[in-house]
């Protein structure tokens, strides 16, 4: 990216995964690097869309973005590669749970404010491979390319600050219709919200419930293309009847993160295990929100005198 530098984006990634790591995970550890800075490493690998062997070159042609990181030696591709493996992805979540508390911080005395929550997902690729070279060789008669299954990334987004709140990633194709429910828990734990965003695919009575009695939020879903002779009850009945489209519109903001991530980030969950893809997207989100929280810090800085 060439909007935010290296170098401060590392510093305030530091500084967040020193708050959910401790600095070793035991006593025999080698204590050549930190855990936090492993994790600040990983994060600025998914900033930049690096692999684990162009970290390990970047890093070591940049002195000042080894300063930022405290870090006296290049972590070997391995040394990174094992520590993504042991991470946890619970720990992944609660630094995005950090990010969000310090963007949410508000001053002393004012009243917190609700959220809109819009829920939404999309895919990543597992490789670098392109769909435009993969349609281009079946055009030309090529051999058709093996099918690999795509990664599904589920987020719950932030409509006003464009921010992402909780996330999940499995194998796709699947519904993710059961997916609303713990997705939404993750976000109320913390968090007020008013409405629930979410499209089709995440109709049921049963997330509509569970929206307004147990987040205590207005759930607004479209409900699905059903037979004629079926019969719809309860709120999807009332979406049906009387949809509010135009508090419906604020959905589109997922797209503009989607949109964002994409064209600014990464496209990509790179790996050849589930666990590492997984790893890698859930990563890709902690990145994008460290980019928000230094862009906010840069908003805020006193500007000098001429």
């Amino acid at each position: 990216m060439s909007e935010v530098g290296l170098v401060p984006f590392a510093r305030v990634a530091l500084e967040v995964a020193r708050e959910v790591l401790p600095s070793y995970s035991h006593r025999f550890s080698p204590q050549r690097f930190t855990q936090p800075q492993l994790l600040a490493i990983l994060c600025l690998m998914r900033y930049e869309d690096w692999t684990f062997r162009g970290a390990e070159i970047r890093l070591g042609e940049h002195g000042e973005l080894r300063r930022a990181l405290e870090v006296q030696a290049v972590p070997d591709h391995s040394t990174l590669f094992r520590f993504m493996l042991r991470l946890e992805e619970r720990v992944i979540g609660q630094a995005l749970a950090e990010v969000v508390r310090r963007l949410q911080k508000k001053k002393p005395g004012s009243s917190r404010t609700k959220i809109v929550v819009a829920v939404d997902a999309t895919g990543l690729a597992p490789g670098a491979i392109s769909t435009f070279f993969i349609r281009r060789r079946e055009q030309h008669g090529g051999a058709p390319m093996p099918w690999r299954y795509w990664l599904k990334w589920l987020l719950a987004i932030d409509t006003r600050r464009r921010l992402i709140l909780a996330q999940k990633a499995h194998q796709g194709p699947v519904n993710d219709c059961a997916t609303l429910r713990p997705l939404l828990d993750e976000v109320v734990t913390t968090l007020p919200i008013t409405t629930v965003l979410a499209d089709a695919e995440f109709d049921s009575e049963r997330n509509h419930r569970h929206i307004r009695e147990q987040c205590r939020a207005k759930s607004i879903i479209p409900a699905k293309r059903t037979r004629p002779e079926w019969k719809l009850h309860g709120v999807r009945a009332q979406m049906r009847a009387a949809f509010p489209a135009k508090a419906y519109r604020q959905r589109v903001h997922a797209e503009t993160v989607f949109s964002a991530i994409k064209r600014k980030l990464s496209a990509r969950a790179p790996g050849r295990s589930l666990i590492t893809q997984r790893k890698q997207a859930l990563l890709l989100g902690l990145a994008y929100n460290l980019y928000r929280l230094w862009r906010r810090a840069l908003l805020q800085l006193p500007i000098a005198n001429a």
